[in-house]
């Protein structure tokens, strides 16, 4: 099929099922064994789920949420509530229960479909009593109303409904990494744009298959997986469980990956707990071996086929990029936002020199630095805006272009580096404005660092918090502390006297989405931080400049 400018994704699944109806599109580990959907069941079912939603009352422009982790019947509930003409809410499977009643409640919706959880007791408190719960054929503790099952015994509706452009398609509210989540505004026809971007830029077609487990209610994965692959026409795949993953994978066998920074890091640390790095650079400088070494390496993370790896959603060192690339497994790095629907720019064809950069300008995407130093995006798959929130719609949107609250520089060949945030940015009590991720970007080029925050607003000196790499705290404290006592010497040396960082302080605990330090895509709540050691400078022990939380 070739598709228009205005070809929407649910054209292209009525294409592929009436195409292709036998063939494989989504595989489903369930109940220890794998349950294959066909193109033209998963239309049947979709059909069948909008046809319920009519006999409960249900009403086009009506919101239903999603709260579930990845899985087959998500995209399902997807297809159904775009041809139902409704309006998708999806709520991280991770959120608490202020954050799913806010977005519940903030959103207006009138039912919820209940998916696979890892902590269904802690969140139901947060589902209002007025709201209609629907489960997927999943265990669940939360009390439902209406089951899968009994969802699709409706004769599926036989009409196939094409949504106007410009309509309203779903609510994407933001991570809340500084405040209350806004609700991001998604038209049809700018999901639409987004989702073939990622085709014409990457060349996805229907020989490749895609590993589904980031979060589906991050913009992400909505639009690199689920909306790409109903114009490639795509097989997608997802995990059982946290333990399966790696098996998961092999399965698949997938020939486009996207990851977070995290997980890259977690697989390097496993790989090296097998061969050490030493033994690694041994083995990959000896040409009968290196290729033996890296095709098994792959092979034993299921990435042995795949021929796109991606990389986003939080800054990744290019020390670790690096790393990977010696293994013959390029990583793509991509910036956006849930705004522009992220996707704005990717280093793809994968260019080594540009590692560093997020990449440059996707196809139909114009970026440029306006005079302060701020990244703008303009293209066809931009937000309305925010529900119920004009103020910050305006502020977000105006002269026809994104205003990111990114920074960043663009080089001759349009490949864009980000240098911060507008509002990152803080002063100290000198006055002097610091910005803290180009220092950040510095410091996790140290391989015993996982994550870090500078902090230092209204402090004499800008203060390095940090979370050690997995294995780090086994070398001791004294060779750690070393190491980054080098690190932040060289740092410092580099940076004007202001900006010049007076220690670093090893965290206690590791910053996790459980503890509300990170967001559900695992940026890192600065705020909180700063709130929480904003007086560290007072507390600071003279003469030290490496710290261990649990000494302070």
């Amino acid at each position: 099929m070739t598709t228009s400018a205005r070809t929407l994704p649910l054209q292209m699944l009525y294409h592929w099922a009436e195409q292709r109806p036998d063939e494989t599109y989504l595989r489903q580990p369930r109940e220890d064994h794998w349950h294959d959907h066909s193109w033209g069941s998963v239309l049947e079912m979709a059909a069948r789920l909008v046809s319920g939603l009519r006999r409960l009352g249900f009403e086009p422009g009506d919101k239903i949420a999603l709260l579930s982790k990845n899985c087959a019947e998500w995209f399902i509930c997807d297809f159904a509530l775009q041809m139902g003409g409704y309006i998708s809410v999806p709520i991280y499977p991770t959120a608490g229960a202020d954050t799913i009643r806010y977005v519940l409640e903030h959103s207006e919706s009138r039912a919820l479909f209940i998916g696979k959880l890892d902590d269904p007791a802690a969140q139901e408190p947060g589902i209002p009593d007025d709201i209609v719960r629907m489960a997927m054929p999943y265990a669940t503790t939360m009390e439902t109303h209406h089951h899968w099952d009994s969802l699709l015994v409706h004769e599926p509706m036989m009409e196939r409904p094409v949504p106007e452009p410009d309509t309203l398609m779903t609510l994407v509210y933001t991570s809340g990494s500084t405040g209350k989540p806004k609700g991001v505004m998604i038209t049809h026809g700018a999901y639409a744009a987004a989702c073939r971007g990622i085709l014409e830029t990457t060349g996805l077609n229907a020989e490749d298959r895609a590993f589904s487990y980031l979060p589906l209610a991050h913009i992400t994965e909505r639009v690199y997986v689920l909306g790409a692959s109903l114009y490639a026409g795509t097989l997608v795949g997802f995990a059982h469980s946290l333990p399966t993953f790696v098996d998961n994978v092999k399965t698949i066998a997938p020939t486009v990956f996207i990851s977070v920074p995290r997980l890259w890091t977690n697989f390097r640390s496993g790989i090296l707990e097998k061969v050490p790095e030493a033994k690694l650079k041994w083995l990959l400088r000896i040409p009968l071996l290196s290729g033996l070494v890296k095709k098994k390496i792959k092979a034993g993370l299921g990435l042995d086929q795949a021929r796109i790896l991606g990389c986003g959603s939080a800054p990744v060192s290019p020390s670790l990029l690096r790393w990977y690339e010696k293994l013959d497994m390029p990583i793509t790095e991509a910036w956006g936002m849930t705004e522009n629907l992220a996707y704005s720019t990717l280093n793809y064809p994968f260019r080594s020199d540009k590692i560093g950069t997020v990449g440059k300008a996707g196809v139909g995407v114009d970026i440029r630095i306006s005079d302060n130093g701020e990244i703008l995006c303009r293209c066809a798959g931009m937000m309305k805006g925010y529900y119920k929130n004009d103020e910050a719609t305006a502020q977000a949107l105006h002269d026809g272009w994104l205003h990111t609250g990114d920074q960043g520089r663009l080089d001759d060949d349009g490949y864009l580096t980000i240098t911060g945030r507008l509002k990152d940015a803080f002063k100290t009590a000198k006055g002097k404005y610091v910005l803290p991720v180009p220092i950040e970007s510095m410091l996790i080029e140290n391989g015993l660092i996982e994550q870090v925050c500078v902090v230092g607003s209204g402090q004499a000196q800008p203060m390095a918090l940090v979370q050690l790499a997995e294995g780090s705290a086994s070398q001791g404290r004294e060779q750690v502390a070393s190491a980054l006592s080098a690190t932040l010497g060289h740092i410092n040396r580099s940076l004007e006297s202001h900006q010049r960082l007076g220690g670093m302080l090893i965290m206690k605990e590791a910053w996790t989405v459980e503890n509300d330090i990170l967001t559900p895509t695992l940026k890192i709540k600065r705020h909180l931080l700063e709130q929480q050691y904003g007086d560290l400078d007072q507390r600071w022990p003279k003469g030290q400049t490496i710290l261990w939380e649990q000494d302070l």
